[in-house]
């Protein structure tokens, strides 16, 4: 039998029970919808983060203190005090890779104006981090190297805290607000950043002279990390191998000891944050995948049923010269039309639930032509798997016994 009579045979059979058909379909919507949608909107969300990453600079290069060990408990990397400015000095000197460093200091603590106070991060940094860390000035200026120099009282201020102090609007050019009961004058407001992709809101900070914050407010000798930046994304590697010979030869590390700092790189950040996501997309995937199986075991029963109803007609056809082989390829494309027929409206209704919550979430989404094709794939394959039983049982009916069937 020509494979376009199966075709019409199959399309005639499904017709005549059009209601049934589609419920049966609808295990399959309803899978394949749900896988189409959780990887759009994990694609998505990958996506926004690569994005909101990548504005910080692919050449973003970040020196922490490394995690310190006693007895073999790690007691964290906070409290170490392995970074002193004079590696930023090196750094800066030596590495040819390196455009620009910045030491950088860390507090939280109590901002103060008038009656109004909030709770916020002030970073101590040199004048050369809004560079390295795509920031840029709304209005005022950044402090002068004489004023890092100078431990100069002066700062820089995040919308969330000029919102927070003074109200969405104001402009706190030249006012002064206590930080930890000292006094600071407001020399420059950075533009609005919004949340980065992980959640968190890149405009509650305050940037001061990393002299004034380590000796003023925190009272250290030592910094927390530095923040460099390589030539361009091509030196990353570059940059990170200069940077690392330098350290270990400052700190005196022996070849046969661990680093006491470790280096990251934006884009070794972007991949990992990357990898994260993929592994819950795929999860989520899998998970919603599950009812691609029920959907299948929808198919096979209804196909029983099917061959249960069409006994006498397969009866027929075997009498007057229909080969097994025909009746089996006839009940194998209905199941496929069923299940391919499915898959297509399930990418269709993925596609409007990952628009419908994409715009609820406020994030993007990304339907990849891989996530749909694997969709059919699948689609098919259930469509054989779980027809091919049925279609067997149907093929091997007793053409007698077919035609006596009541």
């Amino acid at each position: 039998m020509k494979l376009t009579n199966l075709f019409r045979i199959a399309i005639r059979a499904l017709l005549r029970n059009k209601l049934r058909a589609f419920l049966t379909m609808l295990g399959i919507i309803i899978g394949v919808g749900s896988v189409i949608a959780m990887l759009a909107l994990g694609e998505g969300s990958k996506a926004s983060i690569r994005e909101e990453m990548s504005t910080m600079g692919t050449n973003l290069v970040m020196i922490m203190p490394n995690f310190q060990r006693k007895g073999g408990v790690s007691l964290g990397a906070s409290s170490s005090q392995v970074l002193k400015y004079s590696d930023v000095v090196s750094i800066r000197d030596e590495a040819a890779s390196v455009a620009a460093v910045s030491p950088s200091v860390n507090a939280n603590g109590q901002v103060i104006f008038g009656n109004e106070n909030t709770q916020t991060s002030i970073y101590g940094v040199s004048e050369e981090y809004l560079s390295i860390r795509k920031l840029e000035i709304a209005s005022g200026r950044i402090f002068s190297s004489s004023e890092v120099k100078g431990m100069a009282k002066v700062c820089l201020l995040g919308q969330t805290v000029i919102e927070n102090l003074f109200g969405e609007g104001a402009d706190p050019i030249g006012l002064t607000i206590r930080i930890k009961n000292l006094p600071f004058q407001v020399i420059g407001v950075l533009k609005d950043k919004g949340e980065s992709g992980m959640g968190q809101d890149q405009d509650d900070l305050i940037l001061a002279p990393y002299t004034t914050v380590q000796r003023r407010l925190v009272s250290i000798d030592y910094i927390n990390g530095i923040y460099a930046s390589a030539i361009s994304e091509e030196k990353s590697d570059a940059a990170i191998s200069e940077i690392e010979e330098i350290l270990r030869r400052n700190h005196k590390i022996k070849d046969t000891e661990e680093n006491d700092f470790r280096i990251m790189s934006q884009s070794e950040l972007i991949e990992t944050v990357s990898t994260v996501t993929d592994i819950l997309t795929y999860l989520l995937g899998a998970i919603a995948g599950i009812s691609l199986l029920v959907g299948g075991i929808g198919i096979m029963n209804i196909m029983f049923v099917s061959v249960t109803e069409r006994t006498r007609e397969i009866g027929l056809r075997m009498s007057i010269g229909g080969r097994s082989r025909d009746i089996l390829r006839q009940f194998l494309v209905e199941s496929m039309l069923l299940s391919i027929l499915g898959g297509a409206l399930g990418v269709i209704f993925g596609y409007l639930i990952a628009k419908l919550a994409g715009s609820l979430m406020d994030t993007m989404i990304v339907v990849k032509t891989q996530s749909v094709v694997l969709a059919f794939v699948v689609c098919f394959i259930i469509g054989v798997f779980f027809g091919w039983y049925p279609a067997r049982k149907a093929s091997n009916l007793n053409p007698i016994d077919a035609l006596r069937y009541e």
